[in-house]
């Protein structure tokens, strides 16, 4: 799940408060946290050993707690973000999420993660190419049309660069690979 994993690697900066949490994490659909997903995802992440909280008493106002990532919780986010359920793998923030913290893992999950996200993409291509040659071709272009022709190419665009993003990583994983084959090879082997 994003939110959790967004979480989680918030909380490796240092232990927040919830409503500090909330503000920094930033979905890539620029969509806002709510309280609603956030406080729960924060229980069961204390009740995981992912988190510990810390009650700090204020004057006058409730007590605050804070929010500090474990050795566990350190041990979800890497799992979390080593892979893509088939599932979400065509989800674009599912993938952005873990694409945008691939730091945090070795190139086999990257590589893990990346064949499952060209899978996905792969697929949404074969449905996006069939709306476009069921188009008939004496009548003029619609904008369903041009809307189709427009996601085939977006969507052959992320084909080639996710192929072309697990070449250079399998590479880092194995690299007599890597000296074995150079990049463009590689690619073409993938896409063929």
């Amino acid at each position: 799940m994003v939110l959790d994993i967004l979480v989680l690697a918030t909380l490796q900066e240092g232990p927040l408060h919830g409503y500090e949490l909330k503000r920094r994490v930033v979905r890539p659909s620029l969509s806002t946290v709510s309280n609603n997903s956030l406080y729960p995802a924060l229980r069961r992440f204390e009740e995981s050993g992912a988190v510990t909280v810390a009650v700090e008493q204020q004057e006058g106002r409730p007590a605050r707690r804070t929010y500090s990532l474990t050795e566990v919780g350190r041990r979800q986010l890497v799992e979390r973000i080593s892979t893509l359920p088939a599932e979400k793998a065509a989800n674009d923030e599912e993938f952005a999420v873990r694409f945008g913290l691939f730091d945090q893992v070795g190139p086999e999950a990257r590589v893990a993660v990346l064949r499952e996200r060209l899978s996905a993409v792969e697929h949404k291509l074969a449905t996006a190419r069939e709306l476009v040659t069921a188009h008939d071709a004496h009548s003029p272009a619609s904008h369903r049309d041009l809307a189709a022709a427009r996601l085939v190419a977006v969507l052959d665009d992320e084909r080639r660069w996710t192929a072309e993003l697990i070449a250079a990583e399998a590479g880092r994983a194995d690299p007599d690979a890597r000296s074995a084959e150079s990049g463009a090879p590689a690619v073409a082997r993938l896409l063929g």
